[in-house]
């Protein structure tokens, strides 16, 4: 998330409280608390998380934020705006009865998954429990991309509920800490720092 002493606040909790609430409903779904009459509602939130996480995404990257402002960015466009869309428009197919083979979304959710894992390893110099939310994102994203593929069977989606209802929780209390200890000015939520510490080059390497 953005550092300090920039044009912009940090609008990095706002973007993990949208993360949470996509989290959370998928978990509803995926371990059956709703059914699927619920889609397209579900397909509203989601557009509306789209606004948060691009506005979210374009500023972490105008202040230098390279990992944060490029997660922020893809999730807005695929797994907010693009799925909103879908779930909205597969609704409708179901009830009309459209043919559509959606095992393409399989395929564009695996390459989002590659994507996410392959970046994973910038969240380590990150704070605990913001590295955390990617951990518990990534098998969850990769079991939604199978599953979709028809690769492995549905009846492991209630897995990845429970995974992403876990970087749901982890993403609000991260978006707690950030909120709550700058407003103070202290540590009011205890926030662990990241297993990797940044490391500082001497002022002479940095001049070359």
């Amino acid at each position: 998330m953005s550092a300090k002493g920039h044009d912009w606040a940090n609008p990095g909790p706002a973007g993990l409280v949208a993360l949470a609430m996509a989290c959370f409903t998928f978990y509803a779904v995926f371990t059956g608390k709703v059914d699927h009459s619920a889609t397209p509602l579900l397909g509203i939130w989601l557009l509306g998380g789209f606004v948060i996480q691009l506005s979210v995404g374009l500023i972490e990257l105008k202040e230098g934020n390279t990992t944060g402002g490029n997660v922020f960015t893809f999730f807005s466009a695929f797994f907010m705006l693009v799925t909103g869309l879908e779930l909205i428009f597969k609704f409708f197919a179901a009830v009309n009865g459209w043919k559509i083979d959606a095992r393409i979304d399989g395929w564009a959710w695996l390459a989002l998954g590659i994507a996410l894992i392959t970046w994973t390893p910038a969240y380590f110099k990150s704070p605990l429990t913001l590295m955390a939310v990617v951990i518990a994102l990534d098998p969850a994203i990769l079991i939604i991309a199978l599953a979709d593929m028809g690769v492995i069977t549905r009846t492991l989606l209630p897995l990845a509920g429970n995974l992403l209802l876990l970087a749901g929780i982890f993403g609000l209390y991260t978006a707690m800490a950030v909120i709550l200890n700058t407003a103070y000015g202290r540590t009011v939520v205890p926030f662990p720092g990241p297993i990797i510490k940044p490391v500082q080059l001497p002022a002479s390497s940095q001049q070359h």
